[in-house]
């Protein structure tokens, strides 16, 4: 990859973008929060939306993701018979194409929801862009492998798959630090009066006016709308890397995320994707809905 294109990539990866320079931007005017709950399956579906606002005109903004226990807990009694769980989980899978396997809940439910929101702040210890890795792999181990997120064994297992140091991702993950951090996302979230997930809020750093808030799920013109509203101005996207280079770095995406960061349809993602799968690039992972593409390294 060159230079730019790899600087693009950590930029995303890292959800901590304030670094990048490629675009003369020392201080980046745009504070972006996400507020999501990690067993919530339209913010599972907000990950396209994210990629390609982040590869386009992540060198304007700074990126944060905000996770609350307290939400997980209230959606998990809210929807009281599994049946109804699997139905949505199910439903939004063939609405969006981010595939969400509602079986989970009759085979394997989450015990312990916020037990999840501890680990993934556990995980932000050691990092931004290893939390934000963390954070992507827990959801493809809930929404794809229909594991109990909230068990401290399958938790230990994805953060050895990110490159955590385990031991202290276990000391963190128990200790009153964490504890404290996710205390004061919580207060962020009634700050802002968050009451529906997913959630983006944008602020302007260089104006004392309030933020712009887009609560649900929405098409990338409407995320794009606001930025630009946020922004001040119109800008225009950065150069994207080739699918090769983009599959190299993540490693592992859905045919969703490839046809929404490059603007394709599904048909044409499939094709372009068919191609590095025979130049033995990638290989195909079949889902209950649809598809996702795994990296050879």
């Amino acid at each position: 990859m060159g230079k730019l294109t790899s600087e693009v990539m950590d930029n995303l990866a890292s959800n901590d973008n304030s670094q990048v320079d490629f675009c003369s931007l020392v201080n980046k005017p745009v504070e972006m929060y996400v507020f999501i709950d990690p067993l919530c399956p339209e913010c599972w579906s907000l990950e396209p939306a994210i990629k390609k606002l982040a590869m386009e005109y992540g060198c304007y903004f700074k990126l944060r993701s905000i996770v609350s226990s307290n939400l997980t807990s209230l959606n998990c009694q809210s929807i009281k018979k599994t049946n109804k769980l699997a139905q949505h989980w199910e439903h939004i899978a063939s609405k969006t194409g981010m595939s969400c396997d509602g079986d989970l809940w009759y085979e394997n439910p989450v015990s312990t929801p916020s037990i999840v929101a501890l680990s993934i702040k556990a995980a932000e210890f050691q990092g931004q862009r290893l939390g934000s890795k963390f954070l992507r792999k827990l959801q493809e181990f809930l929404f794809l492998k229909k594991q109990d997120i909230s068990n401290e064994q399958v938790l230990l297992d994805i953060a050895n798959e990110v490159n955590l140091d385990l031991d202290e991702f276990k000391k963190d993950f128990h200790s009153d630090t964490a504890k404290r951090a996710l205390k004061r996302d919580w207060n962020l979230v009634c700050e802002m009066d968050i009451d529906h997930y997913p959630t983006i809020v944008m602020f302007n750093r260089g104006h004392d006016g309030d933020g712009l808030k887009v609560s649900g799920l929405h098409t990338n013109e409407v995320y794009e709308r606001a930025f630009f509203e946020i922004l001040g101005q119109n800008v225009r996207p950065l150069r994207k890397p080739s699918l090769e280079d983009f599959m190299c770095h993540f490693e592992f995406v859905a045919t969703k995320e490839v046809a929404v960061v490059y603007d394709w349809t599904m048909e044409r993602a499939e094709k372009e994707l068919k191609k590095l799968v025979l130049k033995q690039k990638i290989e195909r992972v079949p889902v209950k809905y649809g598809t996702f593409w795994r990296f050879i390294k």
